[in-house]
């Protein structure tokens, strides 16, 4: 979203009578006179930058999703621009480890999810949903293309998924897809904005048909599920909300928090263990920041690996009684040979008197 967009999207905020005092819209030390949106707080406690962007290309990220393939890879790439229509692999220094290039149009790239694809591979989804039009698109498209099996710098044709609203156009930020069953989930940038699920089955010639499902929070600028399934979440320009997806789509409110300040937060993805989130910004240069999770905002696959933890450690204390046993064993013989030997040098003695 653009910065002019931002502000006049700041000063319509500032008039909504829910929002939380932490909030509030301030004069910008810019000399513009005008409001400038939220931008956070400090964020959990532990939140950390985890690495800033060195490439200069990658001046607005947008999106970001870890690598099924290849571990410590994040994907990225940059909003509607002067830019060429590129995804960036980068490392957890943030170093680019390749580029590849899509022969589409880069209209308004808003968000990044990574899938099984319908061949079974891992895929790459870039979300062309953004409308800056408020809503004058009358289609929506999502590229999508099979995660390369080596990092280098490519150029490709890749597959085009077509979506309508049922309810008409609409800007939105956020994509995510359901690892559990690929399902794809679109979450518009509005006042009211709503989370929309396309169909079961797409087609992948014709076009589908997003339908709303739930509500969103205010400004919604991105969005991503756990890795496995059981919570999502929903980002804005200054906090996060957490879902239980057990159950499915929708899911229920787990709570929210403030994200650490950024200049424009605009992505959000969870880590590939589940227990943290990891949130950017656009800029050049731009930090990635890493928020911890804990208690119910833990995906379900976090609580079974600490519970199988905490089991392994109860079993320990048994484990060290056995090496005590065995550890003292060589000073029970020791004490038994020393026994025997003054037994018997009484007995000598007793024989000689």
């Amino acid at each position: 979203m653009r910065r002019p967009l931002a502000l006049a999207a700041a000063a319509l905020f500032a008039l909504a009578p829910a929002a939380p005092a932490s909030a509030d819209p301030e004069a910008p030390d810019d000399g513009t006179g005008g409001l400038d949106y939220p931008r956070g707080g400090e964020g959990p406690e532990g939140s950390e930058i985890a690495f800033e962007f060195q490439d200069e290309r990658i001046a607005e990220s947008s999106g970001i999703a870890p690598s099924l393939r290849h571990e410590g890879v994040w994907w990225t790439h940059n909003d509607s621009g002067d830019f060429l229509p590129e995804v960036f692999a980068v490392n957890e220094e943030g170093e680019t480890l390749a580029t590849v290039t899509l022969n589409v149009e880069l209209r308004d790239w808003e968000a990044i999810s990574l899938a099984q694809g319908p061949g079974g591979e891992p895929e790459v989804f870039v979300g062309d949903i953004g409308d800056n039009f408020a809503g004058g698109w009358t289609e929506v498209r999502v590229y999508h293309f099979v995660e390369p099996e080596v990092l280098a710098d490519v150029t490709l044709d890749p597959s085009v998924l077509t979506f309508t609203y049922e309810d008409g156009g609409r800007d939105a930020e956020g994509m995510m897809i359901d690892p559990r069953d690929g399902r794809l989930y679109v979450v518009s940038k509005e006042f009211a904005g709503g989370v929309y699920a396309a169909p079961e089955n797409l087609d992948p010639e014709g076009g589908n048909v997003l339908s709303r499902i739930d509500s969103a929070p205010l400004f919604a600028t991105d969005a991503a599920f756990s890795p496995d399934g059981t919570r999502y979440a929903i980002r804005t320009y200054w906090g996060v909300t957490i879902y239980d997806a057990s159950d499915g789509v929708p899911g229920s409110s787990l709570g929210s928090f403030d994200l650490p300040e950024m200049e424009q937060g605009e992505s959000v993805a969870f880590t590939p263990d589940g227990t943290a989130l990891m949130a950017g910004t656009e800029g050049m240069n731009s930090p990635v920041w890493r928020v911890p999770l804990e208690g119910r905002k833990l995906p379900e696959m976090v609580a079974v690996e600490e519970e199988a933890a905490a089991s392994d450690e109860a079993e320990e204390p048994e484990s060290a009684g056995a090496g005590t046993s065995i550890g003292a064993l060589p000073l029970i013989l020791g004490g038994a040979a020393v026994a025997v030997v003054l037994i018997g040098g009484i007995v000598v003695l007793a024989r000689r008197g």
